[in-house]
């Protein structure tokens, strides 16, 4: 697609503890690789995927095919940046909450990561999917799946566990909180649209329906 080229800019936020793996996530889903040798994330930085997205027209009728541009931002998880990170929750649409299974810690740490996003989010209740990197080192795995499933089921959030290595589970955790965004936008009327959101005449828009949602 051209630079313009796309219906939707849609923006997805990974938070969660300092090296949980989100910078190699959004490296495997973006670019297909594993790169262990990414430095720790300062602040904030982000990665872009273009992709097509099937959704159903606001009438309720036939599918339709929406060009999306996906902003995927990334966050540092030290505490020394949390002012920082937490400045993008509110303009981000959807949210990729990481913990490491290998580090009990950092899934203990996620009640405070959610409770900073409630506070900061467009909405108190956003459109979050929690997940579990590291799948693949299952001998010093220290996060039982059980667990985390509750713990998804407590927020009312899906969860899926995942390796930035093998590949598991990261396309299906970024497109079903895609999936989460989209039907949010599509289920809130024409009229919700924040006026300054839209893209000048005959480019692509970004669109602020989320930010009206009935949370």
């Amino acid at each position: 697609m051209a630079e313009w080229d796309y219906d939707y800019l849609i923006k997805l936020l990974a938070l969660g503890d300092s090296g949980v793996g989100k910078t190699t996530f959004l490296y495997r889903y973006t670019d297909n690789k594993f790169n262990r040798k990414f430095a720790t994330t300062v602040g904030i930085d982000f990665r872009e995927k273009r992709l097509m997205y099937t959704g159903i027209n606001s009438d309720g009728g036939m599918e339709k095919n929406f060009r999306v541009h996906l902003q995927l931002w990334d966050t540092a998880g030290q505490e020394r940046f949390r002012s920082l990170t937490t400045a993008f929750f509110r303009d981000a649409m959807g949210f990729l909450l990481m913990f490491d299974l290998t580090n009990h810690q950092s899934f203990l740490n996620v009640r405070n990561w959610m409770s900073q996003l409630q506070a900061n989010a467009y909405c108190d209740s956003p459109d979050v999917v929690l997940v579990g990197t590291k799948a693949d080192l299952r001998t010093i795995k220290e996060v039982d799946t059980r667990q985390a499933r509750d713990l998804g089921d407590r927020y009312g959030i899906p969860y899926f566990e995942t390796s930035a290595m093998t590949g598991l589970g990261v396309d299906k955790a970024v497109q079903t909180l895609l999936e989460m965004v989209m039907s949010r936008m599509e289920q809130s009327s024409p009229e919700a649209e924040c006026n300054g959101s839209r893209r000048p005449t005959g480019r692509a828009h970004e669109v602020c329906l989320w930010r009206r949602c009935a949370c």
